[in-house]
């Protein structure tokens, strides 16, 4: 009887301490954003940076920045053809760096594609990161390797990510040296202004990032925010004459995922008032905004992607924005196919 009443009491008093540790964790603001970065933010679909198995036949190169000597690391798949090839850039996530697994990849070796998933400064929580002007040449320097080392077809050379490389393929849209036939952006970050209050509402670790990433103290250094968000920045509209730059969101994206599809919407409907374009039904208007983000399903009938149904869609030249049936994601066949569609 003792014995049991002494397990008991050593049960009781452990289950007290451990959560003892956890008010006082949780209460130490520093300690607790550590926490979540580490054990949180990295298991979120998309933004997971846990795995990292990589075919062999997929090399780790070294690529030394044009800007500051700094060598930048990037996973790197040279075709076996004889001709020419695409080349296909997959740009990591937010959290993620390189090494950070990409469907994308097993994909590129089946069809046979050069592939390069470059580094540019890492997860986003530096000041370096976060398509800093550092980061966007690096993406920069890792098209040049691949196009000085291996067989790509200069005339269809294609940008993508998901989530921060969403962002990412947004920010080398808009600041690329390149001439990169198509741009597919991805559950996209646009607004770091704008996104830090929605994270912050929501208690989600993004929100911290962004501070760290714009050597922000106690409050958001705005103007720093500004300076790395692709929304605010001047839009080179002669490359959408020969470039062609697909933008998608999941409808549900913003409430069970970490970007709401304002960030896509907004920068769709920027784009548009910066190449002057008049015809008010090529923009999403207020009315269609608010009525996707209040029912949150098809506002009409246009058809389906990756067996999804699209909930609105508009385009102009060489522009589109397709919001879709889904949450916080890319389709990835999908948007690879489209991608390789003549």
């Amino acid at each position: 009887m003792k014995k049991k009443f002494f397990k008991l009491t050593i049960l009781v008093l452990t289950l007290i301490f451990g959560i003892g540790i956890g008010i006082v964790l949780r209460q130490n603001q520093t300690t607790w954003a550590f926490i979540k970065k580490q054990f949180i933010e990295t298991y979120v679909k998309f933004d997971d940076t846990r795995k990292t198995d990589w075919d062999k036949e997929f090399k780790i190169v070294e690529i030394k920045s044009k800007l500051d000597d700094n060598i930048q690391k990037a996973y790197f798949y040279n075709t076996k053809s004889k001709g020419s090839k695409p080349l296909i850039v997959s740009l990591h996530t937010w959290s993620g760096n390189y090494s950070q697994n990409d469907d994308l990849a097993k994909l590129c070796k089946q069809k046979n594609l050069n592939y390069i998933h470059p580094n540019f400064r890492g997860a986003n929580w530096t000041t370096n990161s976060c398509c800093s002007k550092l980061a966007l040449q690096d993406i920069d320097d890792a098209i040049t390797f691949a196009i000085n080392n291996s067989n790509v077809d200069t005339s269809k050379i294609f940008v993508i990510g998901v989530s921060g490389g969403g962002y990412a393929t947004l920010s080398t849209f808009m600041k690329s040296k390149h001439n990169i036939k198509k741009f597919s952006a991805w559950a996209s970050i646009a607004d770091l202004f704008a996104w830090y209050s929605e994270s912050k509402i929501r208690d989600i670790n993004y929100a911290e990032n962004i501070l760290d990433c714009t050597s922000s103290k106690k409050s958001l250094n705005i103007e720093n925010a500004k300076q790395k968000s692709p929304i605010y920045w001047d839009t080179p509209t002669d490359k959408l004459k020969n470039s062609k730059l697909f933008i998608y969101a999941g409808i549900y994206d913003g409430i069970r995922g970490s970007v709401p599809i304002t960030h896509s919407i907004n920068f769709y409907n920027k784009l548009l008032k910066d190449l002057s374009v008049s015809d008010s039904s090529k923009y999403v208007s207020d009315n269609e905004k608010l009525k996707l983000l209040e029912f949150r399903r098809p506002l009409g009938d246009f058809g389906n992607i990756g067996g999804r149904k699209i909930c609105l869609k508009k385009e102009y030249g060489n522009l589109s924005l397709i919001i879709f049936e889904g949450n916080h994601e890319m389709l990835t066949e999908f948007a690879l196919d489209k991608l390789l569609e003549e």
